[in-house]
């Protein structure tokens, strides 16, 4: 699977438009953690990564209009030189929600589509979990990220259905939080976590 740019541009086009630093940290996060999850299901994690890094790649331009988000998307990635596949990938990630009308009738249907919604939506959860853990990830075990993950009060906002997608790539639950704190402890240092 060919990219267009690399990830050095990648990063550059999220900064061209000043994000603010927590929209950052959740790209970068969301990155770090498809990287895990392609290497565990023997796909190529550069691909993955880049998904993972571009998913959002409208958001500070939309979000003060939270209804138009993913609608600027295909332009810029079309603009940087995305094919459709890549892009339909990105905006699965959007599909079910009802604050986006052009795709909340929509469902995700490959294993890429489920490990993307499901590991940006998981990194709210691990980030929330490290801070009340004084921005501890390093040590994080699967058993207690479970535990919040079970306690719907913990990151309330956060969609543990969507999360629980990733079993239909065919990782457990328990793999994938492996996956996914071992992808964020490997940037601990760049997103203020330790």
């Amino acid at each position: 699977m060919e990219l267009p740019i690399l990830r050095e541009e990648a990063l550059k086009l999220l900064k061209s438009q000043n994000p603010e630093e927590f929209d950052l940290i959740h790209y970068l996060m969301s990155e770090s953690v498809m990287r895990e999850v392609a290497v565990k299901l023997g796909e190529d994690p550069d691909y993955y990564g880049m998904l993972g890094l571009l998913h959002d790649v409208d958001w500070t331009i939309t979000k003060n209009n939270v209804a138009t988000h993913l609608t600027k998307a295909p332009e810029i990635l079309h603009k940087a030189g995305f094919d459709d596949e890549f892009i339909q990938i990105v905006l699965s990630h959007g599909y079910g929600f009802s604050e986006l009308p052009e795709l909340k009738n929509e469902s995700r249907t490959q294993k890429i589509e489920f490990a993307l919604a499901a590991s940006e939506t998981l990194t709210g959860l691990i980030y929330a979990y490290a801070l009340m853990r004084g921005r501890k990830v390093s040590d994080m075990e699967v058993k207690g990220l479970k535990k919040k993950f079970k306690d719907k009060a913990f990151a309330a906002g956060c969609r543990r259905d969507i999360i629980e997608e990733i079993e239909k790539t065919d990782l457990t639950l328990d793999e994938f939080f492996s996956c996914a704190i071992a992808g964020i402890a490997k940037i601990k240092d760049e997103i203020g976590l330790s």
